[in-house]
């Protein structure tokens, strides 16, 4: 039976969120393009018996967003894997090389093999290449990393291949943690995955956080529980337009700024007072 393909515009600022809620609703993977638009593009993959209609209809009104249209279609299973393939380029930063397995990657590099799946972040979108940078000019070797919303554990196994010596991640999406352990297995990484209630109270060298603007403000009393003293931080998935409400959540417990930005998508890291 052919597969049936949602595409849908929406505003980048709720592309994650939605993405989260088309798998909730019953979407077999779910990827993002057009990143450099003025609206992202979501591609999602369901069964040839679902309704992606309805669980549209039901992922915005979870997530509060709105599409700006939206199309559905037939694709057999082989054209969907070509295409998917097509559209997941290799991501080289620095010592860093992501791919996923039908990539070869450069000699002498840190290689994460990823492939595009049911959790975000592959690595493609802005928020997580701004994350990626920061790590690889950070990581020294031998750091404690927390991964707060690990997703698919692409951070947190980045972290580990540029010889991060312990990593943790934190995901409240029990399919994410299940990801991001077989992520971690299958690149040959060492990683624990907690659901937030399940974290114990460590404390780390680096924390970083890729998730939407209005959970980093709610969770900055928790990050920073768990940072050291001296500690890094970075936290991306936000607009430069909020920037400064997630800054000033922060701002008496850590010394940071703006110090990265991919057209509208920001980082802000500091260190832990």
């Amino acid at each position: 039976m052919p597969l049936l393909a949602l595409r849908v515009q929406v505003p980048h600022e709720a592309a994650e969120a939605l993405s989260e809620a088309l798998l909730e609703q019953g979407a077999q993977s779910v990827s993002m393009e057009a990143l450099d638009e003025p609206l992202a593009l979501l591609s999602a993959l369901f069964a040839g018996n679902a309704d992606p209609k309805r669980a549209l209809e039901s992922a915005l009104a979870q997530c509060g967003a709105r599409s700006a249209g939206y199309t559905v279609g037939a694709i057999e299973d082989e054209d969907w894997v070509r295409r998917s393939q097509a559209h997941f380029a290799p991501l080289r930063i620095g010592r860093l090389w992501i791919g996923a397995s039908w990539h070869v990657p450069p000699a002498e590099c840190a290689c994460v093999r990823l492939d595009p799946g049911l959790a975000f972040g592959t690595g493609s979108h802005a928020s997580s290449r701004l994350v990626l940078e920061y790590l690889e000019r950070m990581v020294r070797g031998g750091e404690k990393l927390l991964d707060y919303g690990c997703g698919s554990g692409i951070l947190a196994i980045a972290a580990a291949k540029l010889g991060v010596a312990r990593v943790d991640g934190v995901d409240n999406d029990p399919i994410a943690l299940d990801i991001t352990r077989g992520n971690a297995r299958a690149n040959g990484v060492e990683l624990r995955a907690f659901a937030p209630q399940a974290l114990p109270p460590d404390r780390y060298d680096l924390v970083v956080a890729n998730i939407l603007a209005q959970p980093l403000v709610e969770l900055a009393p928790r990050l920073a529980g768990h940072a050291e003293h001296g500690a890094a931080i970075a936290l991306s998935g936000l607009l430069a337009s909020q920037a400064d409400e997630v800054l000033r959540a922060y701002a008496t417990m850590f010394d940071m700024g703006l110090t990265a930005r991919e057209g509208e998508w920001v980082l802000l890291s500091g260190v832990r007072r």
